[in-house]
């Protein structure tokens, strides 16, 4: 049997509720399956950590996470630690120093899902973003001057290498290239006249590889405006760091929401292990009430499969999430239930074991 060895960093706020829904997932998953399993090993790391120990995580946490095949994380975040300081010291840390430069966020309308938008068909909101995830904007590079005097000035330097911009547009051509979809890049090349002319320059060069992926590129702007009057023509889109975290919190909105919005941070090379999340917040206040929709968080988990090379079983994840939306009875208040985070994750658990019982997955 092939055994599968997951980090488990749940976090803080509704972190470790969410989570344990997705671990209850995969488990379902494995047992059903019998060939694989996962072992779970669970680190205290976020924000009460850092209350206690001044640090987010153990000095030598990158050492000990190594030897992972992947990293599963709730949320981090919580009143009282900056967060520059939870963000920087934890989730950054981990997806700089694996070099997890790939950010894969689908932007998806599910069946059963609310959908936002008027004039538009539920089936025009199916995109993949590809998002540069190791340098740009949140290269950490820049300078403070002249601290607390009148004349202080703020540098904070968005770093475009040619191996992090061409690496990042040549997996997302591979991608679209595979599902036989459009690519969109999207920067903003008319007021940035370095690091986005850069972008395009390259963007361009590795396109010519690729003469059977139509391509599109739009200003970035003017996507936020088409991802909501047109969203059907984006399908597969690459962008930079900074503008991929703005646009795909956009994206989440017309896709059903936060609670549905997952993230995967991908090393292609598999040198490191790759880290799978939920892409929303702590939620403090709601924290411990055990009403958090886990359904981003069993999301997460379904890309978690798709790495391992179980895509069919990833697929009845997402099958299993749409089934309970179409059902409409067994979701959380912010989906207008009653449901507890718990029962969500018992119901989806128990699709799954229908569809894969009567498939033969």
């Amino acid at each position: 049997m092939k055994q599968l060895k997951i980090a488990v960093i749940a976090g803080d706020g509704i972190g470790p509720e969410v989570i344990n829904e997705g671990i209850k997932v995969l488990n379902k998953v494995a047992e059903l399956d019998s060939s694989f399993q996962f072992i779970f090993t669970h680190f205290p790391w976020g924000c009460e950590f850092y209350s206690r120990n001044g640090v987010m995580m153990d000095d030598d946490g990158i050492e000990q996470l190594k030897k992972f095949d992947a990293i599963y994380l709730g949320a981090v975040g919580f009143p009282g630690v900056p967060d520059h300081i939870s963000l920087w010291d934890l989730l950054l840390k981990i997806r700089k120093s694996f070099d997890q430069y790939v950010n894969i966020r689908p932007v998806k309308l599910l069946k059963g899902a609310h959908l936002p938008l008027v004039n538009v068909k539920r089936e025009d909101i199916d995109m993949l973003f590809i998002r540069e995830n190791s340098e740009g904007e949140y290269s950490g590079a820049g300078e403070w001057l002249f601290k607390g005097q009148e004349h202080e000035v703020v540098l904070q330097n968005g770093v475009f290498s040619r191996k992090g911009t061409e690496r990042i547009i040549r997996y997302a051509f591979e991608i679209a290239k595979k599902e036989c979809r459009s690519l969109t890049s999207i920067s903003k090349a008319n007021a940035l006249n370095y690091s986005m002319v850069f972008w395009d320059q390259i963007f361009d060069e590795v396109s010519a590889e690729y003469p059977e992926v139509e391509t599109a590129s739009y200003l970035v702007d003017a996507a936020a405006m088409l991802m909501i009057k047109d969203p059907k023509r984006f399908e597969v889109v690459v962008t930079s760091n900074l503008f991929g975290d703005i646009l795909t919190d956009l994206g989440a909105a017309i896709a059903g929401g936060i609670g549905l919005a997952a993230g995967a941070n991908i090393n292609p090379e598999r040198n490191f292990p790759s880290m799978f999340e939920p892409i929303h917040g702590s939620a403090p206040d709601i924290a411990g009430k055990g009403i958090a929709n886990p359904l981003a968080s069993i999301w997460s988990a379904s890309q978690m499969l798709d790495f391992f090379g179980y895509e069919a079983y990833g697929q009845v994840v997402l099958d299993a999430i749409e089934q309970l939306l179409l059902e409409g009875e067994v979701l959380t208040p912010d989906m207008k239930g009653t449901a507890s985070t718990s029962e969500v994750g018992n119901r989806v658990t128990d699709i799954i074991e229908s569809i894969i019982s009567s498939n033969k997955v």
